[in-house]
């Protein structure tokens, strides 16, 4: 390399950086340290080198010679090559991570506005189709009126559990979990009896055997501890023997509450019983003996909401749920208002 003029020993970008930023930098400080440039080997393969030069000047200022000493650098060039990588890819994570967090951002808005859609946008024309029925209960002449009204009645009254039940859905699956308001001072033997009372008007010819202990109060929402004892024997009465009755029983002690509801028929699959409290799974009944297929996950979600274990057995002679919880809900927060299950 002897000989040769500087320019030829760098790579190209080397030409160009030396003389837009080197060269110009010599004369006006006399100097540069510490500079990274690549020198062309024999075989026009760059070698990464550090570069530390000076120029000499006369008594005039003017410049005599320029010393420039290159030091092979692999291992830091490296080095700087890899923090260079390494902030390229910490800025494409910050930059993906930003997407994702908007994408959430852009679902929550979407979960929100479909809560809404159902809380709001589904709910009013039914109550609007509820108020129609009842004027029109206040007006029948005829009995075939009477019975077509009455019809209408049951049916909005279905489609508004039903959209309760998808309302539950959205809040447990898309939302915080479903919400519930621990109440320690509302009786829930008495909100239980109601449960049983409504259903046994539902479904006449069957029976329903009530045994019910709850002699202390509990930390709950009782109004959400009474739609899972709806969901929990709605479910028995639908796939239990119809010539056995069904049992509810409900008690507390050793600081627990404990509500069951039992039937005979026919026993669970065990490939089904882990699907149970799967939303939309309906297992081997007919489409037109319940609903959406939402009751068994909606109470599992409740009992998860209370931090209370919903579990099922079922036998040849026995099928049965049983829900405990706390009578005491731990240590929350001390304002009232609805705690979210997640």
């Amino acid at each position: 390399m002897l000989g040769r003029p500087l320019l030829e020993l760098l790579t190209v970008p080397g030409r160009i950086y030396y003389e837009t930023h080197l060269a110009p930098l010599l004369r006006m400080h006399g100097f540069f340290s510490e500079v990274a440039l690549d020198l062309l080997e024999g075989d026009g393969e760059p070698l990464h080198t550090i570069a530390n030069g000076k120029e000499t000047r006369d008594s005039e200022g003017r410049p005599t010679s320029i010393r420039i000493a290159f030091v092979k650098s692999i291992d830091r060039r490296r080095y700087e090559q890899e923090l260079l990588r390494s902030r390229e890819m910490a800025r494409a994570a910050a930059e993906a991570t930003e997407e994702k967090l908007q994408r959430e951002h852009q679902m929550a808005e979407l979960r929100e506005q479909f809560i809404a859609v159902l809380g709001h946008d589904l709910r009013n024309p039914l109550a609007a189709l509820s108020a129609g029925a009842r004027i029109l209960d206040r007006t029948v002449q005829s009995e075939k009126e009477r019975q077509i009204v009455a019809m209408m009645q049951t049916t909005v009254m279905r489609m508004a559990g039903l959209i309760d039940d998808v309302l539950d859905l959205a809040r447990g699956r898309l939302g915080g979990g479903i919400a519930v308001e621990h109440k320690a001072g509302k009786p829930l033997e008495a909100v239980l009896t109601q449960v049983v009372v409504e259903l046994r008007l539902a479904s006449p010819g069957r029976e329903i055997v009530v045994d019910l202990h709850v002699d202390r109060p509990v930390d709950c929402d009782s109004s959400r501890i009474g739609q899972m004892l709806s969901n929990l024997l709605g479910n028995a009465l639908t796939h239990g023997s119809a010539s056995k009755p069904v049992m509810v029983r409900a008690e507390t002690r050793d600081e627990a509450l404990e509500l069951s509801v039992s039937n005979a028929g026919e026993r669970i699959p065990p490939e089904a019983m882990d699907k149970l409290f799967e939303p939309f799974f309906r297992g081997k009944a007919r489409a037109s003996r319940q609903g959406l297929g939402l009751g068994l996950y909606i109470a599992s979600q409740i009992a998860k909401a209370h931090g209370g274990e919903l579990v099922a057995t079922s036998t040849p002679e026995e099928t049965r749920f049983t829900f405990t919880m706390p009578v005491q809900a731990e240590s929350r927060d001390q304002t009232d208002g609805p705690v979210d299950s997640t």
